[in-house]
């Protein structure tokens, strides 16, 4: 199928040419500056580090390179012959003053073999200079992408959700991140409280107008434990009960916005289920992905 809009493997094989390239997370043993009191305390209300961050980052031995293997051998079941990318994922990964520390594990992850390429997961506001520095220094000998959290584009959402900044500072980091080389991309979470689908095609429309490569879309998610779910369970908590249908259409229509230079990673996030409170589609992502792309056939 001839799709309207670049899928990631697509924007990847443009990097690394044909063939399989995989992330495979790595937990850096950093925290969150919204966590610990430094801009804010109690984190994203929507956040729980625990459903995304893979089993492999957690067990045993925690370097870099010992991580790489037990993910390599993770995915090596399903894919005997790839090429990975190092995906530091967990929780602010460039939350550091020590930029000799970000080098050093950079280092050791590209020593490992079949690592091509480096994703850095981050906020907008843990970006100081020196870390920068590094960045670019990798950047200009191989791709490195690096992925905002951005989350939305309406200040008082990110205010509601205890996100620590402003949408200007997205952008802010968006274009030194380009100066350094690197190749930006945003995270966006669709249904956060108080938005709606006008709200989430305005945040896609000035996302889109940055120098972004990719850009990360999910459904919001309300995860057990968590503060909006606490919200949520009190009735306190104005976030709408999206069914995949509806979600599905404006899918349809983010797709319509984003231009093809600009390439969709995802639109689904999947947490273990046990950690869902709502809402439960009971889907996987190919099998969404699978159904979006028939209502896109003409």
């Amino acid at each position: 199928m001839n799709l309207p809009y670049t899928t990631y493997s697509e924007y990847l094989a443009g990097l690394f040419g044909p063939g399989k390239v995989q992330k495979i997370s790595v937990n850096a043993g950093y925290g969150c500056p919204n966590r610990d009191g430094t801009i804010g305390r109690g984190g994203c209300t929507y956040c729980s580090n625990a459903s995304f961050t893979p089993g492999y980052c957690l067990e045993g031995d925690s370097s870099v390179a010992a991580q790489i293997a037990r993910g390599k051998e993770f995915f090596a079941r399903k894919y005997p012959d790839m090429r990975y990318l190092a995906y530091f994922q967990s929780y602010t990964s460039t939350f550091t003053s020590r930029g000799d520390e970000l080098q050093r594990m950079y280092e050791e992850a590209l020593a490992q073999p079949g690592i091509v390429g480096l994703v850095i997961g981050t906020r907008p506001d843990c970006l100081p200079g020196n870390v920068l520095e590094v960045i670019g220094e990798f950047a200009r000998r191989v791709p490195v992408i690096v992925e905002l959290g951005a989350e939305s584009s309406h200040d008082r959402t990110l205010r509601r959700v205890n996100r620590g900044h402003t949408w200007s500072r997205v952008e802010e980091a968006v274009a030194t991140l380009r100066a350094a080389g690197a190749r930006p991309g945003l995270h966006l979470i669709a249904g956060l409280p108080g938005e709606g689908e006008e709200e989430v095609l305005q945040t896609v429309e000035r996302a889109c107008a940055l120098a972004i490569d990719t850009i990360k879309m999910h459904q919001l998610q309300i995860i057990k434990g968590t503060p909006l779910h606490k919200q949520w369970l009190a009735g306190e908590s104005d976030t709408e009960e999206w069914d995949v249908e509806r979600y599905m259409r404006l899918c349809v229509k983010i797709i319509k916005q984003v231009p093809r230079r600009i390439a969709i990673e995802r639109f689904l996030a999947s947490a273990p289920p046990g950690m869902v409170a709502s809402p439960s589609w009971g889907m996987k992502n190919h099998e969404f992905t699978a159904r979006l792309h028939r209502l896109l056939r003409p």
